[in-house]
């Protein structure tokens, strides 16, 4: 007899269980969004969409059917709100612009001295042209140089005005120190507390749910509810409607800085619920209780948290609180929150688990082409983290794609051969091979030509005409 021959292990398998993982932080969520939308234009089937970083936000939309909302014209990543994401503190900002008011300040009387050098010149040059010299501008400066350098003048108001904008600056800093009460008590000295990080996630949570709430009303127009509210919502909708079209299981990955190890939320189906903490020991099931997370169940209100804290960079932004349930393995405790640039290991893990046999890893971190590809060093302070998260998702990246033949469940990246913009160049990066300046909107085209270049055409297509073979 004769029949469709099954693929071999090393090749693409539509019939097989497929994951979607979305890796990164910042920048990387519009390559992330062309990537989907070459994904949803092919058909590829997903069962399963996992993210962690930025990608958190793409796997939430992904897991309902709102993968649009992304990369249309009013998505979340053609939307001007994108530029705000990621911004400095105002208390930095604020510092920044006193300091420089206050050496502009204390630059007047150099600067009045400097105008010395224009005026003396001119008078010189006016002599030597027989025009008998500029004496009324030349007699205009000393009268203001004197009046200025009096002992009531600027010597006296000088210091009085570098010290004013330097208290409000050290006034402003503890206020703002005041005012971040956690839900913790903290140790360590009262001025630590003014040295806060210096950019911010709130925007970036905000925005998300903000898009999210425009897929989830429809034409509809109503007010947008409570985080907590919309996000009981969206869990709901994806429970409802798991198994429909376009509607596909989630999973989300955080790191959690009390408890040490990852945390993991979930929302599979009803057969696989009962697996996520089932194991043989006493000991194994407890350490499961303690790290994954069921939004299906009471863990559904949990949703908010795993978003925040996956949009949280570690050290440049505050880590995000979650308080759990007093019924739960941590008893009510609250705990700090952020991403793991190095996660990606423990997603393909739980994906493992979850019996998915192929995972589609998206990545915008290039992997090195290797010799005489430098680039100059970045000194801009989000240049310089942007540079390190870049290479520590490529390092992981690299762990994860070298595992060896045979290793399940098979991985097929998705990645850039170059990439300039970096995790949090917002407003674009400029390239040193081709000497311009990239827009964020060409780092979502990029995913999407990548898509098809890298995954759609040489592996979806070749696998399909394979399934069809007959012996």
């Amino acid at each position: 007899m004769t029949g469709p021959v099954a693929p071999p292990t090393d090749v693409y398998s539509p019939g097989r269980r497929t994951a979607l993982v979305l890796i990164g932080t910042g920048t990387a969520g519009a390559y992330h969004a062309g990537a989907l939308r070459a994904l949803h234009e092919a058909g590829v089937k997903i069962d399963i969409v996992a993210g962690c970083g930025i990608g958190a936000v793409g796997a939430l939309f992904a897991a309902v059917d709102g993968a649009q909302r992304l990369w249309d014209d009013k998505g979340f990543w053609r939307s001007p709100m994108v530029a705000s994401l990621y911004r400095w503190r105002r208390l930095p900002r604020f510092t920044a612009w006193a300091l420089a008011a206050a050496l502009l300040v204390v630059a007047v009387p150099i600067g009045a001295m400097a105008l010395g050098l224009i005026v003396f010149p001119i008078d010189f040059v006016s002599r030597m042209v027989g025009a008998g010299g500029s004496a009324g501008l030349v007699g205009t400066y000393l009268r203001l140089t004197e009046a200025a350098f009096a002992p009531d003048a600027l010597p006296t108001w000088l210091p009085r005005l570098v010290v004013l904008v330097l208290s409000v600056v050290l006034a402003a800093a503890v206020i703002t120190a005041m005012g971040t009460a956690g839900r913790r008590r903290l140790r360590g000295r009262f001025w630590w507390r003014l040295l806060r990080p210096p950019l911010s996630s709130t925007e970036a949570t905000r925005h998300c749910w903000r898009a999210m709430w425009d897929l989830i009303r429809g034409a509809t127009q109503l007010r947008q509810p409570a985080t907590l509210d919309l996000a009981r919502r969206y869990t709901e909708l994806l429970s409802e409607n798991l198994g429909q079209p376009g509607f596909r299981e989630l999973l989300l990955t955080v790191h959690d800085i009390d408890a040490r190890r990852d945390l993991v939320f979930v929302l599979t189906s009803e057969s696989r619920r009962q697996g996520l903490t089932k194991r043989p020991t006493t000991e194994a099931a407890e350490a499961r209780r303690a790290e994954v997370f069921d939004l299906s169940g009471v863990a559904r209100e949990h949703v908010v948290d795993a978003l925040a804290g996956a949009l949280s960079i570690p050290v440049a932004t505050d880590l995000h609180p979650i308080t759990f349930s007093p019924d739960g393995y941590w008893r009510g405790e609250t705990h700090r929150l952020c991403d793991r640039p190095a996660g990606v290991a423990r997603v393909i893990e739980e994906l493992s688990g979850l019996g998915v046999e192929q995972v589609v890893l998206v990545t915008a971190a290039a992997e090195s082409p290797g010799p005489h590809a430098l680039t100059a060093p970045r000194l801009d302070g989000r240049g310089r983290l942007g540079e390190y998260l870049l290479s520590s998702e490529a390092a992981a990246v690299r762990d994860v794609l070298c595992r060896g033949a045979g290793a399940l469940p098979r991985m097929f990246p998705i990645r850039p051969a170059h990439n300039p913009i970096e995790p949090l160049d917002f407003a674009g990066g400029f390239d040193d091979r081709s000497d311009r300046r990239l827009p964020l909107g060409e780092l979502l085209i990029r995913g999407y030509e990548d898509a098809y270049d890298q995954f759609i055409e040489p592996v979806v297509a070749v696998s399909g005409e394979r399934v069809g073979l007959r012996v």
